[in-house]
């Protein structure tokens, strides 16, 4: 058998690749999928995984192209990619080449991670202020993680660099598959259980999306949340986001972040322990210092030197300060008694007795003047009274009339004030003070005024 029926890898991948290439049905198609294990390189490239029910393949998509998205592509996501398949060589597996990618609705574990996550934080579960503070230094940590991943290994061995002294305890768990979820939910509440824990770690290196579905689960949420321990969750990497990550009382980036939150770096604390002994002892150096020089001024003071001298003196003071207390009081209360006294005398005057008295007396008072008042009042007017009445009987025809005088009236009983109201023949009535005449005009004669004045004669 000659050699040159044998090819090389390389021959045949190569070989393989110029029939995919010269496929026209492989250069433009048109792939229905949903994302999984996707990964934004740092320089922009776009490397994931396209599935559907049966199969998967392996896709890329170059910055160049990945810059038009419009959205941010995330695990969970049913889209629309157009691309060409080819093969690459440096592992003879083939692979989808994506131009364009659009969105064909959310897949199914997206939708459901979406509506849970609605639905508890609309129950409270993601309430920052319930949030139970992380120890500063805990002496006892659980690890609630599958025992045979990196992740138990990343733990332990951050935790033993930073904190040898704090006791780990391991609670093996599924974290994966059906069964994952309520073995991290027992877990945790065995953990609580025991009650000698201080904080609790929980999760597990990275994966596809289906991978770290448990931390997505309901009870796994509840747990953490009904956990009177307080819980870091460690779930994947950096750009992964799980239930857990949200319930839970702080969130760690990755299982070694979790370890490095959870306890402190003995080495930091020991410099800080240096740091605190160095300025304790300056300042302890410092007190004795100021201590030494009080204790020194006091040793030369006067009172060390000569207590009696100072005694005597401060009793010659107490002395002074009691005259001076007495005096003040003593004026003190000579104030306060003739301020008394001049309040007892007016409240003596404004009592309602001398009150009464005095009004008693201005009441007698203006009775009198009223009286006086009304007796001048009436005088006056029996005085004006008087006067009218002599007028009144000056004019009255009754006072004329006993002077001798008359009045004639006619028969329709008007008063005769003229000659012209008579005539000749015209019986006529005479009214005197003690009586009536009656009589008949004779004749009538007209004189002036100047001869009836003459002719008349009282």
């Amino acid at each position: 058998m000659t050699e040159q029926r044998f090819l090389t890898v390389t021959a045949l991948t190569r070989y393989l690749k110029r029939k995919f290439e010269m496929d026209p049905h492989l250069q433009d198609v048109w792939i229905k999928g949903e994302l999984s294990n996707f990964k934004w390189h740092s320089r922009g490239h776009m490397y994931f995984t396209l599935k559907d029910e049966n199969a998967r393949i392996q896709c890329v998509m170059f910055a160049g192209d990945n810059r038009r998205l419009t959205f941010k592509p995330e695990d969970g996501m049913k889209v629309l990619i157009r691309g060409e398949i080819a093969i690459y060589e440096a592992y003879g597996q083939y692979q989808l080449y994506v131009k364009e990618m659009e969105l064909d609705g959310i897949g199914n574990l997206f939708l459901a991670f979406e509506e849970l996550k609605k639905r508890l934080e609309r129950e409270g579960l993601f309430d920052q202020q319930k949030k139970k503070p992380i120890p500063k230094f805990p002496e006892h940590i659980c690890v609630i993680t599958s025992p045979t991943g990196a992740a138990i290994r990343d733990i332990i061995t951050t935790i033993r660099r930073r904190y040898p002294i704090v006791r780990i305890t391991i609670l093996p768990v599924l974290v994966q598959g059906e069964e994952a979820a309520s073995s991290i939910a027992n877990a945790i509440r065995y953990a609580n259980m025991i009650g000698t824990f201080d904080v609790i770690i929980s999760g597990r290196g990275g994966g596809s999306i289906e991978d770290l579905w448990p931390f997505n689960e309901e009870i796994v949420a509840r747990a953490i949340y009904e956990s009177e321990i307080p819980i870091i969750s460690a779930v994947g990497h950096e750009t992964d986001f799980t239930i857990a990550d949200f319930v839970a009382d702080m969130r760690a980036p990755t299982p070694t972040a979790a370890a490095e939150l959870a306890v402190p770096h003995i080495e930091e604390l020991l410099e800080k322990v240096g740091v605190c002994r160095v300025r304790l002892m300056r300042a302890m150096t410092e007190k004795i210092t100021i201590a030494k020089k009080n204790l020194q001024h006091l040793q030369k003071s006067y009172a060390f030197r000569y207590p009696r001298q100072l005694l005597n003196q401060k009793e010659q003071e107490l002395d002074r300060l009691i005259d001076r207390l007495t005096k003040e009081v003593t004026r003190k209360f000579e104030a306060k008694k003739e301020k008394f006294e001049h309040l007892y005398v007016r409240l003596k005057k404004a009592h309602p007795a001398n009150q009464i008295v005095r009004e008693n007396e201005r009441l007698a008072k203006i009775v009198r003047q009223l009286e006086r008042a009304g007796i001048k009042q009436l005088n006056s007017k029996q005085m004006q009274l008087n006067h009218l009445l002599a007028k009144l009987n000056a004019l009255n025809p009754l006072k004329v009339m006993e002077r001798g005088y008359s009045l004639a009236y006619r028969d329709d009983k008007k008063i005769i004030k003229s000659i012209t109201q008579v005539e000749p023949g015209d019986k006529i009535k005479l009214f005197l003070t003690d009586g009536n005449v009656d009589c008949q005009v004779l004749g009538k004669e007209e004189s002036d005024s100047g001869e009836r004045r003459n002719n008349i004669k009282l």
